[in-house]
C-alpha cells in the first residue's frame, strides 16, 4: 500500500530538520563572528523543534494505526 501524503511530509519535515540541525552544526564551526553564532544558534533551535513536533506527529499516526510502514 502506498503511503499517505501527510505522512509524506512528515518524513520529509524530518529530513529536513536533520539538514538545518547539520548545517547549524557546520555554519557555527566556520563562523567569523557573533552575529553568524545568533543565526546559527537559531537554525539549530528551530531544527530541533521542528524534529521534536514531527517526531511526536509521527507516533502520533503510528498510535492510531494510520501510519503506512
Amino acid at each position: 500500500m502506498l503511503k499517505k501524503e501527510c505522512d509524506i511530509n512528515i518524513e520529509k519535515t524530518l529530513e529536513l530538520a536533520d539538514e538545518m540541525i547539520f548545517l547549524a552544526r557546520q555554519g557555527d564551526e566556520a563562523r567569523e563572528d557573533s552575529g553568524c553564532g545568533v543565526l546559527y544558534g537559531t537554525l539549530l533551535d528551530c531544527g530541533f523543534k521542528l524534529k521534536r513536533l514531527a517526531a511526536q506527529e509521527k507516533e502520533a499516526h503510528i498510535n492510531k494505526g494510520e501510519w503506512q510502514l
